[in-house]
């Protein structure tokens, strides 16, 4: 359920109607201020007549029942399109911001590299892995705590923002006191665990959907990060699993667009979990620009055929380039910006 408030209505009007839901047992009243209304959330066990008593209440508009299980994540709640900030670099407005860099960390040179083409192709922000869920024991699973001051060091050396992942509840603390974005890998997108603290932080959350989750699921999911007071979730479309084994798994672009009608999130794709083979990184990529992503994460490896893991997905440092220029050729052709590379570092 949501109440929406009558244009102009105070300040003191929009606090009664919090306070006057929270006094119910177990509800919840989240305020969004757009720019022509004003909407409360009612989050938690509705009664029958609750309606009704909220409609009585001064500066209401009117109250209205949402039937999709998601609340905050949907735009019923809100509208407008969130716009998520970090430094310099807002995902979800006028500009699509890419994420490059390492599947995993792997050491100082290796990362330094990346981070610096990176930058200078046109990248906003580094991604790179500390610790890593692998479906094998034993296959390379991060650097972990060493990992997160090597992606610290290269956000120092270049000023790029860093994604990285958290694998589990009890590391949220110690990721985020190093990583700009966390993000919440598919594996882990229904360890509700998890997303309860990550909904804790005041960090922006990257949430990549399951390879077997549903839209709604995803949504669901988001809600969870955002029930406990964060929000600030970037979706993702990283692939699903389907009959297909030529790729890794198959990108759904569909979702772009769905998401974007269903939810005000920013929504990303991540085209090298989405094919798993180097070569159908960059159309995919273009193609999900055409859709209308709101950024790209790709991986990028100095040497992929040495690289500890993902590397038959991985670009080489001139193939991140080029596409960075169909990027750009793509955005144009449907009137969307990219943000602009920041350049070459000359100090180094």
């Amino acid at each position: 359920m949501i109440v929406v408030m009558r244009q102009g209505c105070t300040d003191a009007e929009i606090e009664g109607v919090q306070q006057a839901i929270e006094s119910k047992p177990g509800i919840q009243a989240p305020i969004w201020r757009g720019e022509e209304r004003s909407v409360i959330g009612v989050l938690g066990s509705i009664y029958p007549e609750l309606q009704t008593e909220l409609e009585q209440l001064p500066g209401v508009a009117e109250v209205l029942r949402v039937s999709k299980p998601y609340k905050l994540a949907g735009r019923n709640f809100r509208p407008e399109d969130t716009h998520i900030t970090i430094g310099d670099v807002t995902i979800g407005g006028d500009e699509m911001v890419v994420m490059a860099g390492p599947c995993s960390v792997e050491g100082e040179e290796m990362l330094l590299a990346t981070a610096h083409m990176a930058r200078e192709a046109g990248a906003r922000i580094l991604r790179g892995g500390a610790f890593k869920p692998r479906s094998s024991p034993y296959s390379f699973r991060g650097m972990g705590v060493e990992g997160l001051k090597l992606l610290a060091k290269a956000r120092e050396e270049t000023g790029l923002p860093v994604v990285t992942e958290v694998m589990t509840a009890e590391d949220v603390g110690v990721v985020a006191e190093y990583a700009d974005i966390l993000q919440v890998g598919a594996r882990n997108m229904q360890n509700f665990i998890l997303l309860d603290e990550v909904g804790k932080i005041r960090k922006p959350v990257l949430l990549k959907r399951g390879f077997a989750c549903t839209y709604e699921e995803l949504l669901l999911s988001a809600e969870y990060i955002m029930a406990g007071g964060n929000n600030e979730v970037i979706l993702c479309e990283r692939g699903i699993r389907t009959f297909e084994d030529y790729t890794r798994n198959t990108l759904d672009l569909a979702a772009i667009p769905v998401i974007k009608r269903l939810s005000h999130l920013p929504i990303v794709a991540d085209p090298s979990h989405g094919t798993g083979r180097w070569h159908l990184v960059e159309p995919m990529a273009l193609a999900a620009v055409a859709a209308g992503v709101h950024g790209l994460i790709i991986e990028v490896h100095p040497n992929p055929d040495k690289a500890l893991s993902d590397g038959p997905q991985s670009l080489t440092f001139e193939n991140f380039q080029k596409l960075m220029a169909g990027v750009r050729a793509v955005a144009a052709v449907v009137e969307k910006k990219v943000a602009p590379p920041l350049g070459k570092i000359e100090t180094r």
